[in-house]
């Protein structure tokens, strides 16, 4: 087994997609489970994900994935990321599953900022899940593709969404050997330890 290091210095965005490779649905409920345990501030969970594996869905939402259409259309399944933009709703939502003192927090700390910082804090948090995701692909053998080039409001509407709006969405399947994206053939460009971590002893 691979340690977690060597997992993430394998891992990269795939930009093209063998489409006879599905990924088998016993991965797909761990996958599931895994977006479930997500951590979040005060445990707010202010989401919603949809995995589409259906082909006619998959190609409605490949129409409207800016150049991402191709990948779409190639990949096992989609996994869209829809955050809360309704806080009457996140609002019952909370009141609902959460204890008091998370409540009293949002209510104290989050409740009397403006909406725009609000819904700004919510979509943070599903960042930390997408971080968690890909790290559970990459250690699951998926290959997985961050999209934020997509047309938002139209997969909002395609998938019905009433009280969420799509932050971003994810394809996964896997790679095509020619993919030319990969590490062997496209080495990993990050900048310099040295300029992005301090230590303080």
């Amino acid at each position: 087994n691979m340690d977690f290091l060597e997992l993430m210095q394998q891992r990269y965005t795939t930009k093209k997609y063998n489409p006879t490779e599905k990924i088998n649905s016993e991965k797909i409920e761990q996958l599931k489970q895994i977006l479930q345990l997500s951590p979040s501030s005060i445990n707010s969970q202010p989401w919603k994900f949809i995995f589409v594996e259906n082909q006619e869905l998959k190609k409605q939402l490949a129409e409207v994935s800016k150049h991402n259409t191709e990948r779409v259309l190639q990949c096992s399944h989609l996994v869209v990321f829809n955050v809360v933009n309704n806080l009457e709703f996140f609002e019952k939502q909370i009141s609902e599953n959460l204890p008091e003192g998370a409540i009293n927090y949002y209510k104290t700390y989050l409740k009397p900022r403006p909406e725009e910082e609000i819904k700004s804090w919510m979509k943070n948090q599903i960042y930390i899940s997408l971080g968690v995701f890909l790290a559970a692909c990459a250690s699951m053998e998926i290959d997985a593709t961050p999209m934020e080039g997509i047309e938002n409001e139209k997969y909002t509407e395609i998938l019905g969404l009433e009280n969420h709006f799509t932050t971003f969405a994810v394809c996964l399947g896997k790679r095509d050997s020619e993919d030319s994206n990969q590490p062997k053939f496209n080495p990993k460009k990050r900048v310099a330890m040295e300029k992005i971590i301090t230590e303080i002893k």
